[in-house]
């Protein structure tokens, strides 16, 4: 049985790079809640745009809301008007894109965006819905037991979990 090692600073250089070739001047980064977002922060700090990059929950439209109900994470925040942004959406694992569809139908509540892009650290595959990422950092095979996490240190250094479920 081989151990799964992904270092997930060098994934992020990756994504920098993936985002700068997608970034249009005036784009909005928009983090998933809890890996996009951290990612979407230190993003808009090493591409210099001003402000703050938006907080997005995929919680309220889950769904398996019944089952998991709301999660201690944050809630949606975004300091910017959607309506004809263009947005792009950053997360840290790609799995089945429920979580995904479920951010863009909290995204519509708050406007018409012109155009969203997704950007991932990692595409685990085993897709069930017809969503995929216009950039990902890599692409690994986790079985489907095993969930793959984003963490992050005090000093702001990322790692990744895999922990079975």
């Amino acid at each position: 049985m081989s151990t799964l090692v992904l270092d997930a600073e060098a994934l992020y250089l990756e994504l920098l790079k993936g985002v700068r070739a997608l970034f249009d001047p005036g784009m909005r980064l928009v983090g998933i809640t809890s890996g996009g977002v951290w990612l979407a922060e230190r993003l808009q700090q090493d591409l210099n745009l001003a402000g703050s990059a938006g907080v997005i929950s995929s919680s309220l439209h889950r769904d398996d809301y019944s089952r998991r109900g709301m999660t201690a994470a944050a809630q949606t925040r975004i300091a910017f008007d959607v309506n004809d942004a263009n947005i792009l959406l950053l997360d840290d694992v790609l799995y089945t894109g429920r979580t995904i569809r479920a951010v863009v139908n909290e995204l519509f509540d708050f406007g018409r965006p012109a155009s969203v892009k997704l950007a991932v650290l990692v595409d685990r595959g085993g897709r069930e819905l017809p969503i995929q990422a216009d950039f990902c950092a890599a692409r690994v095979t986790i079985p489907p037991g095993q969930s793959l996490t984003l963490a992050r240190s005090e000093a702001g250094v990322f790692s990744f979990n895999v922990k079975a479920r």
